[in-house]
């Protein structure tokens, strides 16, 4: 087993979780750094890289990984694209010390990879989602109201006292702008054994606060069914949803870290 250094605390969790994967294949193979080298074609330098959080692995390299070690790479290549637009974002870039080291690193059990590694994470990508769009609702209600004024004073000065002349009224001056979710709906229906509610057929897509989209959707249809509420079905993991899948963890005997992974998953379709 390779003595590795403790991944930095400031690590992105969706990159820590695909790190702690690739370092669990690379023990499992038994090959050195340099035999991987000539195993996958990426230098000993480039996989140091990769295995101590330094920079993302390519999907080819992770892939190459996978059948190395004997796993099915799809699982792997999902975590690689979740760690990967964490990275874009900006929350995944940290200086980290060479893989290898005299400190240890205890060997990750598996509920630690699909739930420990991210325990607790907030998504800093939801509280900007959240100020842009409040932002620009604020933004289009202040223009909407200089026009309206605009208009009302040039009125008052072309009538002169003959008679107030008042602002034309219609729906696109009046109505407040409104920002809404994509309309999911519920579906729920038992196909093989298990519950599937119409948004996605996942099983093992990892959703944490502040992710959104029609998996998002998929989960909080599958709490209702549950009997737990998350809220409204509108595809956005927030606070209500995060407390619904904590409540279905603890319920289920699972790893109570508010994250939707595999685990979590098979709880909600079965």
């Amino acid at each position: 087993m390779s003595r590795w250094a403790v991944l930095p605390a400031e690590l992105d969790p969706r990159v820590r979780q695909l790190v702690v994967r690739l370092r669990r294949l690379k023990d499992h193979s038994g090959l050195s750094l340099r035999q991987l080298a000539t195993r996958t074609g990426y230098s000993p330098k480039s996989w140091e890289r990769y295995l101590g959080g330094r920079s993302l692995p390519p999907r080819e390299a992770v892939e190459a990984l996978a059948r190395i070690g004997g796993e099915d790479p799809t699982r792997l290549l999902a975590l690689h694209e979740v760690a990967a637009e964490a990275r874009a974002r900006g929350r995944g870039d940290v200086t980290a010390a060479d893989a290898y080291t005299s400190v240890p690193e205890p060997p990750a059990t598996e509920p630690e990879i699909l739930s420990a590694e991210v325990n607790g994470a907030r998504s800093p990508g939801g509280s900007l989602l959240v100020a842009l769009v409040a932002g620009t609702v604020a933004l289009v209600l202040a223009v909407s109201t200089a026009v309206l004024l605009v208009v009302r004073l040039s009125g008052g000065e072309g009538a002169g006292a003959a008679a107030p002349v008042a602002a034309p009224t219609t729906p696109a001056a009046t109505a407040s702008p409104t920002v809404s979710a994509p309309p999911y709906a519920c579906r729920v229906e038992r196909i093989d054994g298990r519950w599937y509610a119409g948004n996605s057929r996942t099983q093992g897509a990892v959703l944490a606060f502040g992710h959104a989209g029609s998996e998002v959707a998929e989960a909080q249809c599958l709490l209702r069914r549950a009997g737990i509420s998350p809220g409204d079905v509108d595809g956005i993991f927030g606070p209500v949803t995060e407390r619904a899948v904590r409540q279905l963890q603890k319920r289920s005997g699972l790893v109570v870290d508010g994250i939707v992974g595999p685990h979590t998953w098979k709880a909600l379709r079965r």
